[in-house]
């Protein structure tokens, strides 16, 4: 997530420098033939290139909308999880039990088990969403556009070193037994949270809790169900490429044909507006590139890259608030934005 009041030139240029070099090489290449060679031949009228830009910009409004929409909802769903693990936390510790047979440290031990879990399945099921999907970014196939996004990949993780310690925490917060456990399961997370159902159920049956505050809390870890697969569908389920190829294909052929029309209008200026004309084909081409790259990067909100959900900035603040809870006074920090940039 950008964090900063306006993107700066660095994220502008991190996104669309590469695109930038191409549209100026091409914008120059028709003045040139223009004017030292006169290939007016090549030159086509303004007002079809103008509807063809009319219809893409419509076009590229219709896949910001929707990518826009899917990462509101990527938005929405971990705030959802952060408002149900507060609720979890404090049922754990709120139900009480008149049963003198079940012991206090017996008790808080099981308490503090299903809240170390509960931090356990953040971190899994956020580790789970970044493995990358065939149509991310991250997965181009052409090679070099897969090294530009992976160094941009990397610039990204660079400033957060608890980007990559899920394995650590899963070690701090779960048992041998249950770490051990990761390798037998595809969705590891699915696994915890079925876990903590069989924990509470033994919650109910040493009447520690009553059969009302155990229906409470299966509801709450039910809800974590839905927010996982909420999350997945998303994950799973790309923004239907027939849309965004097709945005972006004629994006390229709207590129391509700007400055074979606006270079005819600018010479009718005289010859120095025909080299006028490349800083304005320029920029109109640019304008183009940010809106098609803004949506293309945002419908995956769950990549890894800037423009994505801050999930581990959630993670920890769940993490420290469910350890304040517990009584911990030894708490980690709160994640922080790097360079405009938080994750």
């Amino acid at each position: 997530m950008i964090t900063t009041k306006y993107v700066n030139y660095r994220q502008v240029l991190n996104l669309s420098g590469i695109h930038l070099i191409w549209i100026s090489i091409w914008c120059t290449l028709i003045a040139v033939l223009f004017h030292i060679f006169h290939w007016e031949w090549m030159i086509i009228p303004w007002v079809p290139v103008a509807l063809i830009g009319t219809a893409e910009a419509f076009l590229v409004g219709f896949k910001n909308n929707q990518a826009y929409d899917r990462l509101w909802e990527a938005r929405k769903i971990w705030g959802g999880i952060v408002n149900s693990s507060r609720s979890l936390a404090s049922m754990v510790y709120a139900f009480n039990t008149e049963n003198e047979e079940v012991g206090l440290f017996d008790l808080e031990d099981r308490r503090k088990k299903i809240i170390y879990r509960h931090i356990a399945w953040l971190y899994t099921f956020r580790e789970q969403l970044l493995v990358p999907t065939e149509w991310e970014h991250i997965k181009a196939e052409k090679e070099h556009s897969h090294h530009i996004n992976h160094k941009r990949n990397r610039l990204i993780k660079a400033g957060f070193p608890d980007y990559g310690r899920t394995p650590i925490f899963l070690n701090k917060y779960l048992s041998e037994e249950e770490v051990e456990q990761q390798s037998h399961y595809k969705n590891f997370a699915t696994y915890l949270i079925s876990q903590q159902a069989k924990d509470v159920n033994d919650l109910k049956n040493i009447k520690a809790i009553s059969d009302f505050n155990q229906t409470q809390l299966q509801a709450c870890l039910n809800e974590f169900y839905n927010f996982q697969g909420q999350a997945e569908r998303i994950k799973k389920f790309p923004s239907p490429r027939q849309f965004a190829s097709t945005a972006f294909v004629f994006n390229v052929l709207f590129i391509m044909l700007l400055p074979l029309g606006l270079v005819n209008e600018f010479a009718k200026l005289g010859d120095w507006g025909i080299w006028t004309s490349i800083p304005f084909c320029i920029i109109i081409g640019w304008i183009y590139i940010i809106m098609e790259l803004v949506g293309d990067y945002s419908e995956n909100p769950f990549a890894g890259l800037m423009f994505d959900v801050p999930m581990l900035s959630i993670c920890r603040t769940i993490e420290i608030d469910l350890l304040q809870m517990t009584g911990e006074t030894e708490l980690p920090d709160l994640i922080s934005s790097k360079n405009g940039v938080l994750v």
